[in-house]
């Protein structure tokens, strides 16, 4: 019975070892910030990350309303929303704002499929990638300064929220999409092979979570408004792509997280300016 015993525990063991492993993969492929060098990676591993990317959207979360809430304590609000931006975007390399650059790039400067597709491969930012990005940025900065002129409280949780619940949207669509490249060694291709029914409802329930802190009105108002999206994003991929790419993705999370932003901002009221 002991020797019973110790088997099983060992195998909890190795199995919350996997588990992890799996976090730093998603935490490495999504930010810049540091893992153990005794991380495993392969693309099948990778591909099995993808459960856990609302989990690093919580974790980055978190690290931006901690951010904040310190400064808040010496700076004024612009000056705290601009510097939690820039921290944003340094703990992620601009990662989903690059995809959402290049997404815009390529469905605004094409109409075959092809073309489009080998714009959005292209490291070079045009007049449509520039135009979206900066609309986005401005509007995050706006949304953010409306909550936090509001409530403290109510924009630290938004931060944590959006993060997550986003890339909980952005992570579901690889599922209920074909995966298009113009390249076979496309860096998103091994997050894009397969996932599971289990899988994505962990990374989903992981991603709702903190919403259930909120009245129930607006957990139904904030489901209600990024399944819409989800609904439309998907056919409108569908139409202009044929199907989804890792730029598509860095998109979907973007927008479903101005879009929470949105919600809270008009329904909790939107501040003064």
């Amino acid at each position: 019975m002991s020797i019973m015993k110790h088997l099983i525990g060992k195998d909890i063991v190795q199995s919350c070892k996997a588990q992890l492993n799996l976090f730093y993969l998603a935490l490495s492929f999504f930010t810049r910030i540091p893992v153990p060098k005794s991380m495993e990676y392969s693309p099948s591993l990778l591909n099995q990350a993808n459960r856990y990317f609302s989990l690093v959207g919580l974790f980055i979360g978190l690290i931006l309303a901690s951010c904040a809430y310190i400064l808040a304590d010496f700076f004024p609000v612009t000056v705290v929303i601009i510097l939690v931006l820039a921290i944003s975007l340094l703990l992620t390399g601009a990662f989903h704002e690059d995809g959402l650059a290049d997404m815009a790039d390529g469905i605004g400067g094409a109409f075959e499929v092809s073309k489009r597709l080998a714009i959005m491969k292209d490291s070079r930012l045009g007049t449509y990638g520039a135009v979206t990005l900066f609309i986005a940025l401005l509007l995050k900065f706006y949304l953010l300064h409306a909550l936090m002129q509001i409530n403290l409280n109510l924009f630290l949780g938004a931060l944590v929220l959006a993060a997550g619940l986003s890339r909980a949207f952005a992570g579901s669509l690889i599922s209920a999409l074909p995966y298009v490249t113009e390249t076979d060694n496309s860096k998103s291709k091994p997050l894009a092979q397969f996932q599971s029914n289990q899988e994505r409802l962990l990374l989903l329930v992981i991603g709702i979570t903190p919403l259930l802190f909120y009245p129930l009105a607006l957990i139904w108002i904030t489901l209600a408004v990024l399944f819409l999206f989800r609904w439309y994003f998907k056919l409108w991929l569908l139409k202009r792509l044929g199907g989804f790419t890792g730029d598509c993705l860095g998109a979907a999370q973007q927008l479903s997280e101005l879009l929470i932003y949105l919600t809270f901002v008009g329904y909790f009221g939107h501040g003064s300016f």
